[in-house]
């Protein structure tokens, strides 16, 4: 029983220190115990998409409520029916 759960330690182990993705950049598969850039394939990789952030190519999207409607209680809730196709597409 002792080798059961030495096994079972040791798949526990190996299964959550490995994590796989695929490079925002140029959608390579990375493995975050071989890439030390992880999770980019590479520097390169890296340095492209700290780039792409200090040249505003990503923006963080302003926030869907106010703050001060939130503070004061009058929180609105925004429901999405994924189901029915947009009508905005026409």
């Amino acid at each position: 029983m002792c080798v059961l759960i030495a096994q079972a330690a040791e798949f526990a182990e190996k299964k959550t220190l490995s994590m796989k993705h695929r490079c925002p950049i140029c959608k390579a598969v990375t493995d975050s115990e071989v890439h030390k850039d992880f999770p980019f394939c590479s520097e390169r990789c890296r340095i492209q998409d700290l780039g792409n952030w200090a040249s505003e190519k990503y923006v963080v999207s302003d926030a869907i409520f106010d703050e001060e409607e939130a503070a004061e209680g009058e929180r609105k809730t925004i429901l999405l029916d994924l189901d029915k196709p947009d009508d905005q597409e026409s």
